[in-house]
């Protein structure tokens, strides 16, 4: 009797709307980015370096003497671009990866689920920093590849789990037997049913290229200063605690945790919502 009401309680947990809001807001500001800054995140005001907040620099200047209230914004569009770029790529890589998996024979498929579980023991850090070593110079597009790369591992098992449950199915033999291709019954008929089942890992990946992003950045291997992004911001951060200029790490630091903290709790609702649909069948 207690389970079946935690689990009612479990399923009947609201949206968070609270942090929908305000996720919408930092999206939103950054989108609109070029709108509501009225300087140029790029410009080196030396006469102002590592200013204070106060009127006229809303959220001070950093080392560099930038603005940054508009670096925060134009640096938003660049952290939550790689996010999702990142987590579209690995997206689809999984997809495909989990449902060749799924489908393939049972040497096929050991063979497939080792060779993941051999990647997964491997720091996912590690791999990020090996790859983009290996590509060079880093830029918006090769850290939205190299985390691309490395994070749909998790999401391929389970699709694989998926796949292997559904592949019995009527209408997935009724396709195979009209001549239905792999691509065909993957997107029309498996994909539909499982993609809810990925809905919560998807989005806790685009908070885990983010952070990879920031961490790269902080680490000195990420964005070149002269491309705004969060992470290249905290960059600064030894910098500006040997000047004592708190706010330089303090306010991006607060909108990274913001968005993170955000993402983090919509992806538990939907992980609450998909396990309550799933007790329902």
């Amino acid at each position: 009797m207690m389970k079946r009401k935690r689990d009612t309680a479990c399923g009947k947990k609201k949206m968070p709307v609270a942090s929908c809001i305000i996720l919408l807001v930092i999206v939103l500001g950054c989108v609109f980015a070029d709108v509501i800054c009225k300087k140029d995140p790029s410009y080196l005001d030396l006469m102002n370096y590592t200013k204070a907040p106060n009127a006229e620099f809303w959220f001070g200047t950093d080392t560099l003497g930038r603005d940054i209230f508009s670096c925060i914004w134009h640096g938003g569009r660049v952290s939550l671009l790689i996010g999702v770029a990142s987590t579209a790529l690995s997206t689809v890589i999984a997809i495909v990866y989990g449902a060749i998996s799924g489908i393939a024979g049972e040497k096929v498929d050991t063979l497939l689920m080792r060779f993941t579980e051999i990647i997964l023991s491997i720091p996912n850090l590690l791999l990020i920093i090996f790859l983009q070593a290996i590509m060079g110079k880093a830029t918006i597009g090769s850290i939205s590849i190299v985390i691309g790369l490395t994070s749909w591992f998790g999401i391929a098992k389970i699709i694989r789990t998926e796949v292997r449950q559904l592949r019995s199915s009527e209408y997935v033999i009724a396709a195979k037997c009209m001549g239905g291709s792999f691509w065909h019954i993957l997107w029309k008929h498996l994909a539909p049913n499982f993609v809810s089942s990925i809905m919560f890992m998807v989005v806790m990946n685009v908070r885990s290229a983010i952070v990879a992003e920031s961490t790269l950045s902080f680490l000195g291997i990420g964005l070149p200063l002269d491309v705004i992004s969060w992470g290249s911001m905290l960059s600064l951060a030894e910098k500006a605690l040997m000047s004592r200029a708190w706010w330089i790490v303090l306010i991006p630091g607060i909108f990274l945790v913001v968005v993170l903290m955000c993402i983090t709790s919509l992806g538990h609702w939907l992980q609450v919502r998909v396990s309550h649909q799933e007790a329902k069948l």
